[in-house]
């Protein structure tokens, strides 16, 4: 049964209309009003589906799990502070590709889902789940001040019953020694009179084989309480959910899935510069080696990492770690490794280049893809903005072509670049020195590429079967 929002008025104490239907007077007071251990009711009204559901941050983490849980028919409400997406999403129209604009539209029209930027509305909320994001700082720290400014905003009007449920990656005891003090802070008591507990998203952009619904949750919480609210609540929206005995043992499974994919990218990205220069190609050693049944799963070498998990989660933990003092020898080894990747992608296209006669500062460069991996449209830690700045340092002229990208983004490191996108035509291709392929979207005509383009360097092996140009195809 879908739960409709109603939001028509909004005081100081968050909106009207959601406090009179819940019989809350005030921020603090009790869910409900009944003499209902406040366990017990947040319960039913998860099984029920009449809990509220907020989603704080709306990127490409909050924005599915609102259409997870508005799907199911939970009333959900989105919460983000940037005022043009709750302006769009208010208005049916999604910003995410793998978030259909019909299904925001249909959800805004039944008044199933409300988003706005107000969080006095946090108080009508009978489950809180935090998308926020934790980059590195410019020197390699964990940078949970978003975490830290949510759980604040939460607290100022938290009341008794609510879920809060932190989706953010982060370092283990995150959950336990920033969002619990912080929600503690005006009296109220975890596993009493709220709940808090950790679920890392897990979500793989592009990846149609696996949907939301079908990707296991992990769930640890502060206690058993919290444990089993959050549990209940994923259990109405996900096909499985996996209970784990903390928020930490949470925290750290979805750490050892990134450095477990961290790792062996840093070791196939090593075995193609080995290999390169022994002259073996590491795309047909990856597929030989693929055949074994057993014992054996496949990597793929890059330009660089890419993504919101890869290039950072592993360095939480090797943060963390130093307060152990225990050195994470291999996670720091394969960071410095990844990120030499794009230098190395860089010194291909230089000597390709310099071996038809030309120099790469002048030289004309058409950058094919910008999002971190194939057919998405996220840019997020991309290879390709580190590639865009060692290309205008070493004074070349670059313009690119992503279909999933037409608009150049402004990104959090990289706001000094300013680059053209151009159509990818044969007139654009025969009119630059190279094309560099960064990501290699299904979309792209790379034939057509191949036919038009002088040089091709190839950093995804998408070029690899086409045998008639493979004169002018050089693999980075």
């Amino acid at each position: 049964m879908t739960r409709k929002l109603s939001v028509q008025a909004c005081d100081r104490e968050g909106p009207v209309e959601f406090r009179r239907s819940q019989g809350v007077g005030a921020a603090e007071a009790p869910a409900g009003g009944s003499d209902a251990p406040v366990f017990e009711k947040l319960l039913q009204k998860i099984m029920s589906r009449d809990a509220r559901v907020a989603v704080m941050g709306l990127g490409y983490v909050g924005l599915p799990l609102v259409r997870l849980f508005a799907a199911k028919g939970f009333p959900v409400m989105g919460f983000d502070l940037d005022q043009a997406k709750v302006d769009q999403l208010n208005r049916g129209r999604s910003y995410i590709k793998s978030v259909p604009s019909a299904a925001i539209a249909k959800h805004v029209a039944e008044k199933q889902l409300m988003v706005t930027s107000d969080v006095r509305h946090l108080a009508t909320a009978d489950a809180i789940f935090i998308c926020v994001p934790t980059p590195l700082t410019g020197d390699g720290k964990p940078d949970v001040s978003s975490i830290r400014q949510t759980a604040k905003a939460i607290s100022n009007s938290l009341r008794r019953g609510q879920l809060i449920v932190l989706e953010s990656t982060s370092y283990p005891g995150t959950t336990r020694e920033i969002m619990k003090p912080e929600l503690e802070r005006k009296g109220l008591r975890c596993g009493t009179d709220f709940f808090l507990a950790f679920s890392p998203e897990r979500e793989d952009p592009g990846n149609k084989d696996f949907t939301m619904e079908q990707i296991p949750k992990i769930v640890g919480g502060i206690d058993d309480a919290s444990r089993q609210a959050a549990a209940t609540l994923y259990k109405e929206a996900v096909n499985k959910v996996v209970e784990v005995s903390s928020c930490e043992a949470a925290e750290a499974a979805k750490l050892l899935e990134n450095i477990y994919r961290c790792v062996n990218i840093a070791l196939v990205n090593e075995l193609k510069m080995c290999f390169d220069r022994m002259g073996i190609d590491v795309w047909e050693v990856i597929g030989a080696a693929s055949t074994k049944p057993f014992g054996f799963q496949a990597f793929y070498p890059g330009p660089g990492l890419g993504g919101h998990c890869i290039p950072i989660d592993p360095f939480y933990l090797s943060w963390k770690a130093r307060e152990f003092q225990f050195n994470t020898r291999f996670i720091d080894l394969a960071g410095e490794l990844n990120i030499q990747m794009p230098f190395y992608v860089i010194a291909k296209l230089e000597e390709a280049l310099r071996v038809r006669g030309k120099k790469l500062a002048g030289a004309r460069i058409l950058m094919l893809g910008l999002a971190y991996k194939k057919d998405i449209d996220d840019p997020r830690e991309s290879p390709a903005f580190r590639l865009l700045e060692l290309l205008e340092q070493k004074g070349a002229s670059v313009v690119y072509n992503d279909p999933n990208i037409p608009k150049f983004p402004t990104m959090r490191h990289y706001q000094h670049l300013k680059v053209k996108a151009v159509p990818l035509t044969p007139t654009v291709l025969e009119g630059v020195d190279a094309a560099l392929v960064v990501t290699d979207h299904g979309d792209f005509d790379y034939e057509m590429i191949a036919k038009h383009a002088p040089l091709i360097v190839d950093t995804r092996n998408a070029c690899g079967g086409l045998e008639r140009w493979r004169e002018k195809i050089v693999r980075a």
